[in-house]
């Protein structure tokens, strides 16, 4: 199991705040899988996970989360990495 990593607020949109928690050039492939919305929904509605495929790995891990407009930065970091803490441990 890793470590969960700390996010990073990289942009906001009118719909959601994107919370970066690995390099995205890290990954083969990065996907927004339906379970994985799913499963942040316990945590903030209508908040989305991409998740990736490490390069020369078979571990897929959260590569950053989008939390809806409206909310203020430090809570949608915060929201996010509840997020990857539920889906990593």
């Amino acid at each position: 199991m890793s470590e969960t990593p700390e996010g990073e607020i990289v942009e906001e949109t009118d719909d959601y705040v994107h919370v970066r928690f690995r390099d995205p050039d890290d990954f083969d492939t990065i996907r927004t899988p339906d379970w994985a919305e799913n499963a942040a929904s316990d945590v903030a509605e209508g908040a989305e996970v991409r998740t990736g495929k490490l390069k020369d790995s078979d571990d897929w891990r959260v590569e950053s989360v989008l939390i809806p407009a409206g909310t203020d930065d430090e809570e949608a970091r915060d929201e996010a990495e509840r997020i990857v803490e539920k889906m990593e441990s």
